[in-house]
């Protein structure tokens, strides 16, 4: 992101437009949040997981008898996971055992503010790479009540069978723009392109960007909302932690006609207009997780 203040914004911001078109996936650095924010919150996700979490996940196991299967699993992910909505409303309540560890979410909480900016500050940043005015698109994602914004927080213990059971089975994100702050030294994120699966590696106070299947549809398709799952792995305990800025849940969404009208004839506006909450009931009704910005 430093390379955004000088000479090398140019060179820097067509690198970003290009991964957006090209591959729906980006790794920032020096992206301004605290790497010491960054260390802590990773030991005490870990340790979150060690002590509250790891049981419930062997007892899932052992009751639907998963480390004896013999053949793939597809309909079940090698995660143990929640979700914690910042915005609108915090849903802190509704999980177990988080108000309980103070430690661990007073500093979820503080991290998601600064994430929150960051997210913010790309959608401006992919404006400008689209010749949208500022603002546009956290205008285009705010509904009555602004957008939603959250957590997911997961981790994916060791698995005695990576070739039959996935860490997170194949999916596009159905939401806005993701930042993923990934373990550094467990792998398994793969994305899907041209038919092959390619790694995103862990890199030690990175950020994963990745686009939703909402920015695809804004961009009228220019930008790609990409296949991508998690491998489960044999060894190590692999931890992220999603942050989903996404359109709020009555915000209508639809293809920027400053967009539109830069296409020729025969590809004018690829997407109908749609609001987001009924987008939302048909991707969480669809049989395969993750069906794109297909409507």
């Amino acid at each position: 992101m430093e390379k955004l203040t000088g000479k090398e914004r140019s060179p820097t911001m067509e690198k970003i437009n290009d991964a957006c078109e090209n591959w729906g996936f980006f790794e920032l650095v020096n992206h301004g949040i605290s790497h010491e924010l960054m260390d802590t919150v990773e030991r005490l996700t870990k340790e979150h997981y060690k002590k509250c979490m790891e049981q419930r996940f062997k007892e899932m196991v052992a009751t639907k008898g998963l480390e004896a299967v013999q053949s793939e699993i597809d309909d079940l992910d090698w995660e143990s996971t929640f979700f914690l909505r910042h915005l609108p409303v915090s849903n802190i309540s509704e999980i177990p055992d988080l108000e309980q560890d103070h430690r661990f979410i007073s500093q979820i909480l503080f991290f998601h503010s600064p994430m929150k900016k960051l997210a913010e500050q790309l959608l401006d940043l992919l404006c400008e790479n689209l010749g949208l005015e500022k603002g546009y698109l956290k205008k285009a994602f705010s509904g009555s009540k602004g957008p939603t914004f959250g957590t997911k927080v997961s981790n994916y213990p060791p698995c005695p069978q990576p070739e039959l059971i996935k860490g997170l089975r194949a999916h596009t994100d159905a939401g806005g723009i993701i930042l993923l702050f990934q373990d550094n030294k467990v792998s398994g994120l793969q994305l899907l392109k041209e038919g092959e699966w390619i790694d995103v590696p862990p890199m030690t106070h990175s950020i994963v960007i990745n686009i939703g299947d909402q920015l695809e549809v804004i961009t009228n398709g220019k930008y790609k909302s990409v296949m991508h799952h998690v491998i489960a792995q044999t060894d190590g305990n692999r931890m992220s932690i999603a942050s989903f800025y996404n359109p709020g849940s009555d915000a209508v969404i639809y293809p920027a006609p400053a967009l539109v009208d830069k296409e020729e004839d025969q590809q004018k506006q690829v997407y109908p207009k749609f609001i987001f909450e009924d987008y939302m009931k048909l991707y969480a009704g669809a049989q395969v997780p993750g069906q794109g910005a297909a409507v």
